[in-house]
């Protein structure tokens, strides 16, 4: 990794307000830590504080001899359909246990309250985290982490996981996160379009070879184009800061791009390589590559009315293309720079720190979660990979399609660096994408979103860890 110094030189959705969907509340104490906490979270990042703390217990549990498991959870829509779905499987399946599962809408006022039930002594006994959220959390003491012997009783050990997305649930050589899945930034395609372009490898579906390479990829993208008469590829960077940032760290990882981000000093990135991420993509979004000036909506629009070959998304977009087009396929991100990389995130497990844990909740609380990673092919319906790998081996998960086809996404998945201040809904994503707009409009030159990025990144390292 050659770094090199940037200053001096030249150049799952987005997150809305938190409102708890279904919860019990009451006095979580620690009131002292509390109003400290709040003041040092809202002023790193202008972080919006919306409800109370919560001291959290199943409700009725207590009455019902059950032993109580809340979990807290940011799933909304069909997310939240599934895994109401798995919890109720889990919870079926252990009789003996009462699962209360809450959810909040997702984003900073959630990871705000996580926080502070934590650093209160009296959070649910499990919570929903971005993997790429953990070192915001892991070091300030606010989890706890898991017993891997005790996860192997119940048939969860290391070897389940693809080992990217294990290694970014550790911290300090434990592990704090336990994965739910992979979602990772896809290329999803329209077959038809595909084959008319002459892109189609054996099996009718994109060949990724035929888009290996910057050079290539762009003539791809110009007889798609041809064929649509309007555009090749399509990509929606208006108004959607984390998508940006989920292309640019994707690419930049290919490029072997690396970073450092230690809190008081100057950020480093390797800014050649950056700069060559930015002039790819402005050669990209050239009005025929891809649209110029589009937005997310009207990426998806054209590429849902055959206007345009593919699309760069989530693959939690699935169930929304699928319904405009039933054939849709998907693939890992091209290699556009040579070496593979797919920017990912990882819904995981956390344990919440308890002020008096309980040793019955906690053999429950382990059970609840490995039951719930092995009702994955449910989960995986919505597009997300499992990571607990044995439902993936499943044959009933290798006749998704086109889950199975992108499911290698999981082995070459890159995540937000570690920094207090990354990861899914952070305002570190929404600052990155909004310092390279100029540039993806052509307005400015590659490097000027570099030095704007690197400057951000000095910004949030001057700040404290308010964890």
């Amino acid at each position: 990794m050659t770094l090199l110094r940037g200053r001096g030189a030249t150049g799952q959705g987005s997150p809305g307000s938190g409102s708890r969907i279904r919860s019990r509340a009451e006095s979580a104490g620690g009131l002292s830590r509390r109003a400290l906490l709040q003041a040092a979270l809202a002023g790193a990042g202008g972080i919006a504080l919306g409800g109370t703390l919560a001291g959290c217990a199943a409700p009725g549990a207590a009455s019902s001899g059950k032993t109580p498991v809340m979990i807290w959870d940011l799933f909304s829509g069909g997310d939240g359909a599934l895994m109401q779905e798995m919890v109720g499987a889990v919870a079926a399946a252990n009789p003996d246990i009462a699962v209360d599962s809450t959810t909040l809408e997702w984003g900073a006022p959630y990871y705000t309250k996580l926080a502070m039930t934590s650093s209160g002594g009296r959070p649910p006994e499990a919570a929903v985290m971005h993997v790429s959220r953990l070192a915001g959390y892991a070091p300030g003491g606010l989890l706890e982490p898991f017993d891997l012997d005790a996860l192997a009783a119940l048939e969860v050990t290391e070897a389940d996981f693809a080992p990217a997305v294990w290694q970014k649930a550790q911290f300090d050589g434990q592990l704090y996160a336990l994965p739910l899945d992979t979602h990772p930034y896809i290329m999803f395609h329209n077959p038809v379009i595909v084959q008319d372009a002459s892109l189609a490898g054996p099996d009718g579906k994109l060949d990724l070879d035929a888009v290996a390479g910057a050079d290539r990829f762009l003539a791809a993208g110009r007889a798609m184009a041809e064929v649509t008469g309007e555009t090749g590829v399509g990509w929606g960077y208006q108004r959607d800061t984390a998508g940006c940032w989920r292309m640019f760290w994707g690419l930049y990882s290919q490029n072997g791009g690396g970073y450092e981000l230690t809190p008081g000093r100057p950020a480093d990135l390797d800014i050649e390589a950056a700069t060559e991420v930015f002039e790819f993509l402005q050669e990209m979004v050239d009005g025929t590559v891809a649209a110029k000036n589009q937005d997310g909506n009207a990426a998806a629009g054209r590429f849902m009315t055959a206007r345009t070959g593919t699309m760069f998304a989530g693959e939690w977009d699935l169930p929304m293309f699928r319904e405009a087009l039933p054939d849709v396929g998907a693939t890992q991100f091209p290699a556009i720079f040579g070496t593979p990389a797919n920017y990912a995130d990882s819904h995981s497990f956390v344990l919440p720190r308890q002020a008096h844990p309980d040793p019955a909740q906690r053999e429950a609380t382990y059970r609840v979660l490995a039951g719930l990673l092995k009702e994955g092919l449910t989960w995986a319906s919505a597009g997300h990979i499992p990571a607990y790998q044995p439902v993936v081996e499943e044959p009933a998960y290798q006749e998704l399609v086109p889950q199975r086809d992108y499911a290698p996404a999981a082995e070459i998945a890159v995540f937000d660096p570690d920094a207090w201040f990354t990861g899914g809904g952070s305002d570190f994503q929404t600052r990155m994408g909004d310092a390279m707009t100029d540039t993806l409009a052509g307005e400015a030159p590659p490097r000027t979103a570099v030095t704007r990025m690197l400057s951000e990144m000095d910004r949030f390292l001057s700040q404290p860890n308010p964890a």
